[in-house]
């Protein structure tokens, strides 16, 4: 099915589909597939941060009630379930924290590397249990930092062993030790280490992290791709052996403002990149990102489920 830019703007400011007219205590009753004609289509967790009850579970709940069966979890919620301590609260967002934040902050550090290095499994497994007998399957976990110590990321590896993950993601990391010594974890515990990508994307970001480990992979963010100028479907092409699964989004090219839009109305070719993971028979999840504004009498599981809907029609 070949649609141009013009019909998947016409879908995307259409009628609200018929998935949002559901209530949702009826469709979290349902076992949620996104596999859309061979091509796994999931959501990162971040997805949901504007929701007010950020525990697993509440965040399960939003994944079956959004029709997603795969995922990309996001660090806390996970931590949180596991029994991590919790975390002090904080001054907002860039304001500077007082004298005494500070120390709460470098004590919290320290209780949680404590209790992160000394953390069972069972938690985690149990974690895995929950979301699995629901529909849902957990393909990564961004939590990994090229800051924690050895023994920090090897907890970060057992979790998402437990989990049932086939790799971590992290920021892309500059530092070509840390390139080396993260793939080298990652091959020794037979997960890929995948690296996240903002405007620095293009078809040689990787390259470093590629050449350092063959367990270094990407876990690019195509929105942010077309924001910097570059083509994603040339990407998907030269990478997409390297590529453990990526982000969606629509953007706007730099000539357009780099914006952040519902989907369709942008400038990255939504269709086409899952059209061409399709025909290719590739399998790394496409992860929908929500980062537009939500509007004015709806949530961010309305929106997920929006371009969920999106995917559906141009993999038709």
């Amino acid at each position: 099915m070949t649609l141009t830019r013009r019909d998947f703007g016409k879908l995307a400011l259409s009628a609200v589909p018929a998935a949002l007219t559901v209530p949702v205590l009826a469709q979290s009753t349902r076992r949620p597939n996104s596999v859309i004609n061979g091509v796994n289509v999931g959501t990162i967790t971040y997805s949901y941060r504007a929701m007010p009850d950020q525990s697993a579970e509440a965040i399960l709940r939003y994944v079956v009630d959004s029709g997603i069966s795969q995922i990309e979890f996001m660090g806390g919620p996970v931590e949180a379930f596991g029994g991590a301590p919790p975390r002090p609260a904080g001054p907002g967002r860039g304001v500077q924290p007082t004298t005494e934040q500070q120390a709460a902050q470098r004590e919290h550090a320290a209780r949680l590397r404590a209790w992160r290095t000394s953390a069972s499994m069972d938690r985690f497994k149990a974690l895995r249990k929950i979301f699995n007998d629901a529909g849902v399957t957990i393909y990564a976990w961004k939590q990994l930092d090229p800051n924690m110590t050895d023994e920090e990321i090897e907890y970060v590896f057992g979790v998402a062993e437990a989990l049932g993950n086939t790799h971590v993601t992290l920021e892309l990391v500059e530092d070509a030790a840390q390139l080396k010594r993260l793939g080298a974890m990652g091959e020794k515990r037979k997960m890929s280490v995948a690296y996240h990508t903002h405007l620095q994307g293009s078809l040689t970001a990787f390259d470093q992290a590629f050449a350092a480990s063959k367990a270094n992979m990407a876990n690019v963010d195509l929105g942010h791709y077309v924001a910097a100028g570059g083509d994603p479907v040339a990407f998907l092409n030269r990478h997409h052996a390297r590529i453990a699964s990526f982000h969606l989004k629509d953007r706007t090219t730099p000539a357009n403002g780099q914006k952040n839009l519902p989907w369709g109305t942008g400038d990255t070719p939504l269709a086409q990149i899952l059209q061409t993971v399709k025909k290719n028979g590739w399998k790394m999840p496409a992860t929908i990102e929500l980062e537009y504004d939500v509007p004015a009498g709806s949530n961010a599981v309305k929106e997920v489920v929006r371009c969920f809907e999106f995917c559906r029609r141009a993999l038709a």
